[in-house]
């Protein structure tokens, strides 16, 4: 999966749901009230819960789950 079509899956991300990442050779995180920054200049996916910004590498991506 390239960012291009994580930042597509990701649009699901509203502030209402929660999102689990899976990565390889890391653990899960789960990120409550899961929302998508919009493409910035550094077009890096991030997503944040309101607190915290988590940037999300595409290539170590296993799967995610949008609860």
């Amino acid at each position: 999966m390239n960012t291009d079509q994580l930042r597509q899956v990701l649009t699901e991300l509203d502030g209402k749901r929660a999102a689990l990442f899976n990565f390889t050779n890391a653990p899960e995180c789960i990120i409550p009230n899961a929302m998508l920054i919009p493409d910035e200049a550094d077009h890096m996916v991030k997503v944040t819960d309101g607190k915290h910004v988590y940037i999300i590498d595409a290539a170590q991506l296993v799967w995610i789950r949008i609860g």
